[in-house]
């Protein structure tokens, strides 16, 4: 035994002396380092669901940089222009196609294809398609964002309305109604808040009446067609009809106007669930709650805003497979519904909707059921500046002193300025 330790020292020695060089030389291997670009709350948060993730790839570091919502377009776009983009990054919805266009983002089809985790079916179908570039997928749903109907239980049963409305007849008749209470009583109150510093309320209305918003090939604008003049002057009557207020001024707090009864509905999304169960004094817990938006007619529910982020991969990254090895547990049930859990963001996935979690929660059933029926303005990387355009025109036409063809045309006419190198580059005009 003796012998044949001493016939062995001499490699141990070696080998622990080799050891010893490679680790004081740096040689250990080389880890690949996933940058993560995630913005506002969610680059703060989810820097808690990285570590199981290292544990499970211990080859593979990510390192997340959070940046503020005001700022990531213009930074993801320098970062763009500078050959510097992360590996992989958090894009709202209406950027995607900017992003796509640029070349920027990669078409995530061969992984998906394989994939046991990643599947259209997973996700909910209006949400999905905002991913959808021509034939190619360039995103994974990571959470979603739609706008529902939040109203005053109380008051509108007092108005008659035990359920919320269903249709744009019944929303009609029932503001009407909480208009007349209030003049009744003496309170100078309205219906309905409709935000004139937001383009999401007509928008989702003419969403709802099947609006194009755009024609030939979206290269000009088609807000004076029928089906968007219907939907602007349904969205317009409720300041003519006083049910509305004009403006943003004469409601300095959202909480308080509807705690106050200033005004009893109003379209958000879900991150004034939260916001309500906080800001609301504890008297007004069982007086509001949300449902789905009415819709133009009888049968079914009205269309809402395909809103939310989602994961896209640069398309400069040197560590697809690992980056997608991210994307699929950021997508995955169990992180889905952490995510929700440390963020509020509602789940992307849908059987995270079967969880507890969220179906012991009455105020987002109204989401469940909303999310069922979404659509999207054209997928254009113009369309930001357009909807500035229809925000814009929209405070035009709630204070009426200009008919509403007139205003449409003018809308169309700055659009179509809007869309003129897209005119060029599809027909060389």
């Amino acid at each position: 035994m003796n012998k044949l330790l001493r016939r062995a020292y001499p490699v141990c020695l070696l080998l622990c002396l080799t050891a010893v060089f490679y680790a004081c030389e740096g040689h250990s291997p080389e880890k690949t380092v996933i940058r993560f670009w995630a913005l506002g709350a969610e680059g703060d948060n989810i820097r808690q669901l990285m570590p199981e993730f290292e544990r499970r790839n211990p080859g593979i570091t990510v390192k997340v940089q959070s940046l503020p919502w005001t700022a990531a377009h213009e930074k993801l776009l320098t970062s763009y222009a500078g050959n510097s983009m992360p590996d992989l990054f958090q894009l709202g919805n209406t950027w995607i196609p900017e992003f796509q266009v640029l070349g920027a983002i990669e078409d995530l089809r061969p992984w998906i294809n394989t994939s046991r985790v990643v599947s259209e079916l997973s996700f909910f179908p209006g949400v999905w398609a905002t991913n959808r570039a021509d034939s190619a997928i360039v995103g994974i749903p990571w959470y979603v964002d739609t706008r529902v109907l939040f109203y005053r239980k109380d008051l509108c049963a007092d108005a008659g309305y035990v359920q919320p409305p269903a249709t744009w007849d019944e929303w009609k008749d029932l503001a009407r109604k909480l208009k007349q209470a209030a003049v009744r009583e003496g309170r100078r109150a309205f219906a309905i808040l409709l935000p004139t510093n937001e383009w999401a309320p007509p928008t989702i209305l003419a969403l709802q009446r099947g609006a194009s918003f755009l024609k030939e090939q979206n290269t000009r604008g088609a807000f004076s067609d029928s089906l968007f003049r219907d939907a602007f002057e349904f969205y317009c009557s409720f300041f003519a009809e006083k049910l509305a207020p004009i403006g943003v001024t004469q409601v300095s707090n959202v909480y308080q106007g509807f705690a106050e009864g200033f005004f009893a509905m109003y379209i958000t999304g879900p991150w004034n669930v939260g916001e309500f169960r906080r800001r609301l004094p504890p008297e007004m817990r069982d007086r509001w709650m949300t449902a789905p938006l009415p819709a133009p007619g009888p049968g079914g529910t009205g269309v809402s805003l395909a809103g939310g982020s989602s994961l896209a991969m640069a398309r400069a990254t040197s560590d697809k497979d690992a980056v997608w090895k991210l994307i699929e547990y950021l997508s995955d049930t169990p992180q889905q519904r952490e995510f929700y859990r440390i963020t509020g963001n509602l789940p992307a996935r849908k059987e995270v909707w079967e969880d507890t979690l969220l179906t012991s929660d009455p105020y987002l059933h109204a989401f469940r059921i909303q999310l069922g029926a979404l659509a999207s303005p054209p997928a254009i990387p113009q369309w930001e500046q357009i909807a500035m355009k229809v925000q814009d025109y929209a405070e035009v036409g709630s204070v009426g002193k200009t008919p509403v063809p007139e205003i449409l045309a003018r809308l169309d006419r700055d659009v179509d300025v809007i869309l003129e190198k897209r005119r060029w580059l599809i027909f060389g005009e």
